[in-house]
C-alpha cells in the first residue's frame, strides 16, 4: 500500500518529513485534511442516496419491485393499458388507466352483452329470426352486408358483429333491442354505470368515432369482465370462425379478426377495434392453469404485442 501513496508525483517514502515521522506521524499531522476528505465523501453518499430515493419515488411499482420473480413490466406502445384478473377484478398492471380514450369497435362488447341480457330477461330465443331494418343497411365501416327486411337469426348477427366486426349487425341489434340507436345508447350508458364505470359515454352501438363517444381502459376492463360471465358471450368471443345460416348468396363465413384467439396461448377473446381517429384498440383475454386475465390496450400502435407481453408478464409475475 505505502509504495502507492504519492504526493506531487513523487513517492511519499522519499519525503524527508515522512521518513522522520513515520506513517502514523504523517497521518496524525494531516488528520484535519483526512477528516475533511471523509466528510466530503459522506456528504456525497448522502446526497446521492437522497437523489436515488427521490428518483425511485417516480418509478412505476413494477420497475421497483419487479413483480414476484424480479422481472419488470414490459415497455408498451399503448397510450393506456390495464390487465385485470377476471375472477376478482384485481388490477395487475395499469398505465393511464383512467385517461379518456376512444374505444372504436370494442364498444360492441357492451352491445353484445346488452343483447344477451335482454334476451335472457325476456326469455326470448337467441336463434329466432328478425327482420333487418332499413336503418341498419349500408352502415359505414366493417359490414356483413345486411339487406333491408332480410331475416337473420340473432345469433348470426352476434357472431357477425363480434368476429367480423359488422357495424350493420351492431346497428340492427341496437334497433331490435332498444327500438332505435339513441335509446339503445341510453341503455348502454345506464348499464355501464351499474357496472361501476365512471369515465364512459356511449353514443352508438358500433364504436364509430365521435368526440363524445369515449371510455377508459379501466371501464372497458370492467365491462368486459361482466360480459365474460355470460356463457354465450364467452363462446362467441373465443370462436376462431363461424358459419352463419343465411341464404347461400349472402356473406356467411366470419373469421375472427381478433388474432389473440388464433395466436396467443390460452387466448379466448375478446374484441378488436380501429378507426383512424381512435387508433388501434384491443380487449384481449386468456386463460392459463384455470386463471383468466383480461387486458385492454388503447391507442396502441403495436396492439397485439402489447397485450401479449402484458399478459405474459402478469401470468408469470403477478
Amino acid at each position: 500500500m505505502m509504495r502507492l501513496l504519492k504526493r506531487n508525483g513523487k513517492n511519499i517514502r522519499g519525503n524527508k518529513n515522512y521518513k522522520n515521522m513515520g506513517a502514523g506521524g504523517y497521518i496524525k499531522k494531516n488528520v484535519v485534511s483526512f477528516m475533511m476528505i471523509a466528510s466530503v465523501l459522506v456528504m456525497s453518499a448522502i446526497i446521492n442516496n437522497n437523489e436515488l430515493w427521490v428518483f425511485s419515488q417516480n418509478l412505476p411499482e413494477a420497475v421497483l419491485t419487479g413483480g414476484r420473480h424480479g422481472i419488470g413490466a414490459p415497455n408498451i406502445s399503448a397510450g393506456s393499458a390495464i390487465v385485470i384478473d377476471a375472477e376478482d377484478g384485481k388490477t395487475l398492471y395499469e398505465k393511464n388507466a383512467d385517461k379518456k380514450a376512444y374505444p372504436a369497435s370494442t364498444t360492441k362488447i357492451m352491445t353484445a352483452m346488452l343483447t344477451l341480457e335482454t334476451l335472457d330477461k325476456l326469455e326470448s330465443p337467441i336463434e329466432q329470426k328478425v327482420k333487418i331494418p332499413q336503418e341498419a343497411v349500408g352502415i359505414e365501416g366493417s359490414s356483413i352486408y345486411l339487406a333491408p327486411d332480410e331475416e337473420v337469426r340473432i345469433i348470426d348477427l352476434l357472431y357477425g358483429m363480434m368476429l367480423r366486426s359488422g357495424n350493420d349487425a351492431a346497428t340492427a341489434l341496437a334497433i331490435i333491442i332498444g327500438g332505435d340507436t339513441e335509446h339503445f345508447a341510453e341503455m348502454m350508458n345506464a348499464r355501464a354505470k351499474e357496472i361501476g364505470c365512471t369515465g364512459t359515454n356511449f353514443l352508438n352501438p358500433s364504436g364509430l368515432y365521435d368526440d363524445n363517444h369515449y371510455t377508459t381502459v379501466r371501464d372497458m376492463a370492467m365491462i368486459s369482465r361482466e360480459a365474460m360471465k355470460n356463457d354465450i358471450f364467452r363462446e362467441i368471443a373465443a370462436a376462431g370462425d363461424y358459419s352463419a345460416q343465411r341464404e347461400s348468396d349472402k356473406y356467411n363465413y366470419f373469421y375472427n379478426k381478433n388474432k389473440t384467439v388464433h395466436q396467443y396461448e390460452g387466448g379466448n377473446g375478446i374484441k378488436i377495434g380501429y378507426t383512424k381517429a381512435s387508433g388501434r384498440t384491443l380487449v384481449a383475454s386468456a386463460e392459463r392453469d384455470g386463471r383468466q386475465l383480461i387486458c385492454v390496450v388503447m391507442n396502441a400502435p403495436d396492439w397485439f404485442n402489447d397485450a401479449y407481453n402484458l399478459m405474459d408478464y402478469c401470468f408469470e409475475n403477478k
